[in-house]
């Protein structure tokens, strides 16, 4: 009788659900660390006595909030085509020792105030290192292991990890914040530890490989050109001279230009390299251009709907209902558990669905719903019943879940074997790109509609109530951001504001009672606020409609059939 072969070896017929296990706990470690440290920067900015809101420390916000990010975007094409070049799975196992470092030197900081921050920040770049190593692969190494005909199902799980993991992030940091700041950090140790082992010992290179010299110039000019672009986004963010938003910063400008011309440039030269970082040829497959496209406006409309959601409940709905700003960050957290548990319930479901059926039908329709809860969050009001929140959100997760596990097995399928590194790769650079570029859409949008009312709105409040009218003039016309980040992190916004000028110290207790307590901030922007975020969730519904005409456009159910490992062939119907 044939000696079974062991359970780890990648002729096992089970090899499949090992590679499945591993990748979707390396993509839960990846994703979760991605947003956990969003709703922990308040005890990470006190661990360190570092005060994020003074006019200095706002640099050190938004790379602590967009560092991680915006590496693991620009770096997870190259880490997918050296996984074509050396190996899939050798390039995802250093993913995660890289990773598991960074999370120790993270938890170890030695420092406080600026070179604290610093601190952290360099070793999140290190930490996103080694999250794009994770997420440039993952999918290829299931592409591999599974049949065609199981491929949904498989990534439907793993993209279903990749998107949850982001809200599961925001629970899982306020839960540890309470306890300890570096426990934030600590946490992922002892799973990269364990997923350093297992994937060492259990994941083998059982895909194609696409040797060939690694293509400096366009690595160089790809990683220049949307680093470029995403940093003059994010301090897009910030303001400039009289202006509430830096878009008028010729700095930001100019690297927003600068770096779209780095990236046309690197079209010129990938399309003349022999062996180029990236095929860009494969964009000629109308299935897999359409798929990327689409993937790249949900995940902006997404990563939008993340940020407003968690502004929403800690600056305004959750003070109103009783819960001290301080402990908003982690029910927050909490109460966009919907979202998550959509998510869980139509991922994997879509995703084996699309096995059959393909994937036009579930990914357009879930774009098509996704945009429809951005209408409906506009219709309630921004102090709403939960149970109507709680039941949008989920829709919301249902949509996303529909669209994101088919819409990667579309990608997956429609390229040939030895281009699926890079092709999970160029996925994951625009699932990253999204993410970080609806930080500064969004945040930008819903600060230009605050403008226009906030102003006035804070002057007439602050002066009803005790401050000096020449105080109360020039706190209101302060740039929106900072309120905007002091709700985001879970401060009290009014208390930020007036404690510097010192007029806290001449007022009746009841005025300063008033004014810092629960319900003046959330009652005082609600309008205001529900003005910016009509800006901000129709932009998102628009790019969720746009995105559902993409996707319906990919064509029919197409798979992608090598007749020569030298080329890349392709149906009629599936070219541009």
């Amino acid at each position: 009788m044939a000696r079974r072969p062991a359970l780890f070896t990648h002729d096992h017929p089970h090899y499949k659900w090992v590679a499945l296990s591993n990748t979707t706990l390396g993509m839960l470690m990846a994703t979760i660390n991605a947003s956990i440290v969003i709703i922990s920067l308040p005890a990470i900015f006190k661990g360190i006595k570092l005060n994020p809101l003074e006019p200095g420390n706002v640099s050190y916000l938004l790379w602590m909030l967009m560092g991680y990010m915006l590496v693991t975007a620009v770096l997870v094409v190259t880490f997918g085509r050296l996984g074509d070049m050396y190996g899939r799975v050798k390039i995802y196992n250093l993913g995660f020792v890289v990773f598991t470092v960074g999370s120790i030197a993270l938890a170890l900081d030695p420092m406080q105030a600026g070179a604290g921050a610093m601190w952290l920040i360099a070793w999140r770049f290190v930490q996103g290192v080694g999250g794009a190593m994770l997420f440039a692969n993952s999918t290829a190494i299931l592409t591999d292991a599974f049949p065609s005909n199981r491929r949904g199902m498989a990534l439907g799980i793993n993209q279903v990890a990749a998107i949850a993991g982001s809200f599961i992030g925001l629970i899982v940091g306020g839960l540890l914040a309470v306890i300890d700041w570096r426990a934030v950090f600590f946490v992922s140790v002892p799973v990269g530890i364990i997923g350093t082992i297992w994937s060492y010992k259990s994941l083998h290179e059982v895909g194609s490989r696409n040797p060939g010299k690694l293509d400096w110039p366009g690595n160089v000019l790809f990683a220049a050109g949307l680093a470029a672009m995403l940093t003059g986004i994010t301090y897009g963010i910030q303001p400039y001279g009289d202006s509430a938003t830096g878009w008028a910063n010729p700095w930001v400008f100019g690297s927003i230009i600068g770096g779209a011309a780095l990236l046309v440039v690197f079209v010129f030269v990938e399309l003349h390299t022999k062996s180029p970082m990236f095929n860009m040829r494969l964009f000629k497959i109308r299935a897999f251009a359409m798929a990327n496209l689409a993937g790249l406006l949900a995940s902006v409309g997404r990563g939008g709907l993340q940020f407003m959601l968690i502004i929403w409940l800690q600056g305004i709905w959750l003070p109103l209902h009783g819960f001290s700003y301080a402990d908003t960050p982690l029910w927050a957290g909490i109460y966009m558990l919907p979202i998550t548990i959509g998510f869980l319930f139509a991922g994997p479901l879509s995703g084996t669905l699309s096995d059959r059926f393909g994937a036009r039908f579930f990914a357009t329709a879930g774009l098509v719903l996704v945009a429809a809860t951005f209408v409906l969050l506009l219709v309630i009001p921004v102090n709403f019943d939960y149970g109507w929140f709680a039941v949008i959100t989920f829709l919301s997760g249902i949509g996303s879940g529909m669209f994101g596990a088919p819409n990667r097995t579309a990608i997956m399928n429609s390229v040939p074997a030895r281009e699926r590194g890079s092709a999970s790769g160029m996925a994951g650079t625009v699932q990253n790109a999204g993410t970080s570029l609806s930080i500064g859409i969004f945040f930008s949008l819903l600060i230009a509609g605050l403008s226009t009312s906030l102003p006035a709105t804070l002057t007439k409040g602050l002066a009803a109530h005790g401050v000096p009218q020449a105080i109360a003039h020039q706190i209101g016309q302060l740039p929106p951001v900072g309120s905007v980040f002091a709700a985001f992190l879970g401060y009290n916004p009014i208390q930020s504001l007036l404690e510097p000028t010192g007029v806290l110290k001449h007022m009746s207790n009841a005025d300063i009672a008033t004014l810092t307590g629960k319900e003046f901030f959330p009652q005082l922007i609600s309008q205001p606020f529900h003005d910016g975020l009509t800006v901000v969730f129709i932009a998102a519904a628009i790019m969720s409609i746009i995105g559902a005409i993409a996707s319906f456009s990919r064509g029919k159910k197409y798979m992608h059939m090598e007749d020569s490992i030298e080329t890349v062939k392709v149906s009629s119907e599936s070219r541009v």
